[in-house]
């Protein structure tokens, strides 16, 4: 068969977004080694590349793939006689496994090689990462990086960090699993609680990488959305009596809900007011509803049923006009209380400056401005650029959206940012 088409191309695309995190869960389960999976797993995309066009795309691609990757860590073990045990282990696998047929055709099935009760590869991933002995940050940027494929650029950018910091992150972590034994397994009930909060983390993180994309030609990413969603969904069942996971689960939920009016047909990107509501999923809007008042149910709330009974605001509002900007900013102010980050705080100004008008959000930006807290955060120049706007200070707010595009990711919210500047400066502001 010729060069690699298109077809093979986009199908190899999409089965990266799709199984990377199966097949590498799979792979650290069997041989306990994460930069082996993460090698082998690279291989096997490789080798799709170079036999899907001449044999033709695979029925099962996950199955394929999972298959590629286990013969190449096979390979790999069969050189180092010090891991003759794992071998054997790894050796006993064959194409049609069970293990390999459920991987890839159902993500409930699972091998009982563990009594944790959890039908899910990726979800031990989380929980194996998440171990207490790992930096909270380690523990959900390794996850991140395992379970996504998301490069470290990406993650470092999500934390606000540097890539040659986040990879150091990474090393350090990895080698305190496998100095540590670590093992690849959800824990006893009784010691979840001290990995409540990591697993949470990680599966807000992933949800947020599919919500608004840190890079690339695409705001969102579905696929990243639908797996945070599909894992969250285990964890209420895992955890019954674990409010945060309703709240993170409801916060999910009335997001997503909105995802077919995030960017128009050209890609660009659809602010919420404008957004036609028509068209936002009723039913996991219904759901939302209904799952965060399960959450509720709890005293104290904790930062995930906050954001998400701010999100239920929105959902619910018949349209933008009709929107409770303050009980939004009421929200904001507990959730600050909770989670006194500057990113929520640059939320909670932008709800103030919709209940009290532009100038008071303003002041809490220029606060956050003089921190320096969000330095590199495109989203403080381009609120600061939006407030003064509203402000009729278009020398300063061009000022401000220029900053902003010079630091946004996406190809859609540079178009964003570039259309507000060009609507600003049209007059021949400069």
């Amino acid at each position: 068969m010729g060069g690699l088409t298109a077809e093979v191309e986009a199908a190899v695309a999409e089965a990266f977004r799709q199984e990377w995190g199966r097949v590498v869960a799979t792979l650290i389960r069997v041989t306990g080694d994460w930069d082996l999976a993460e090698e082998c797993a690279q291989e096997a995309f490789a080798l799709a590349l170079e036999r899907w066009p001449r044999d033709g795309l695979p029925r099962r691609p996950g199955a394929w793939l999972t298959t590629a990757a286990r013969n190449r860590a096979v390979d790999r073990l069969r050189r180092r006689s010090t891991e003759a045990a794992k071998l054997r282990e790894v050796a006993t696998m064959t194409a049609n496994d069970r293990e390999v047929a459920a991987t890839a055709a159902n993500d409930d099935a699972f091998d009982s090689g563990d009594d944790s009760g959890v039908p899910d590869d990726r979800l031990r991933l989380i929980f194996t990462c998440c171990h207490p002995a790992l930096p909270l940050e380690a523990r959900v940027a390794l996850t991140l990086r395992t379970l996504t494929g998301m490069t470290t650029a990406e993650i470092a950018r999500a934390f606000l960090v540097t890539e040659a910091t986040m990879a150091k992150r990474l090393v350090r972590a990895k080698s305190k699993i496998s100095n540590a034994r670590i093992p690849y397994r959800v824990p006893p009930a009784h010691l979840l609680p001290e990995r409540t909060g990591s697993v949470l983390a990680v599966l807000y993180l992933l949800f947020n990488e599919g919500y608004s994309a840190s890079a690339g030609a695409d705001l969102v990413r579905r696929d990243l959305c639908a797996e945070a969603i599909r894992l969250a969904r285990l964890l209420t069942r895992l955890m019954p009596d674990e409010p945060e996971a309703y709240g993170l689960l409801a916060l999910m939920l009335l997001h997503h809900a909105r995802r077919a009016t995030r960017v128009d047909a050209a890609g660009d990107l659809v602010t919420l007011e404008r957004q036609d509501r028509t068209r936002w999923d009723r039913g996991e809007i219904d759901e939302g509803v209904a799952v965060l008042e399960t959450a509720l149910r709890h005293d104290r709330p904790g930062p995930y049923r906050l954001q998400a009974a701010i999100a239920a605001c929105h959902a619910t509002a018949a349209d933008a006009a009709d929107t409770d900007w303050a009980q939004i900013a009421e929200l904001y102010g507990q959730l600050v209380q909770v989670v006194p980050s500057p990113v929520v705080k640059l939320n909670q100004a932008v709800a103030v400056a919709m209940a009290d008008g532009p100038a008071a959000g303003l002041a809490l930006v220029e606060d956050l401005h003089a921190a320096g807290e969000l330095n590199g955060y495109y989203l403080l120049p381009a609120t600061r650029a939006d407030l003064l706007r509203r402000l009729n200070r278009r020398t300063e707010a061009a000022a401000a959206y220029r900053e902003a595009l010079d630091l946004a990711r996406t190809e859609a919210e540079r178009r964003y940012l570039a259309d507000r500047l060009a609507e600003i400066t049209a007059d021949g502001e400069s």
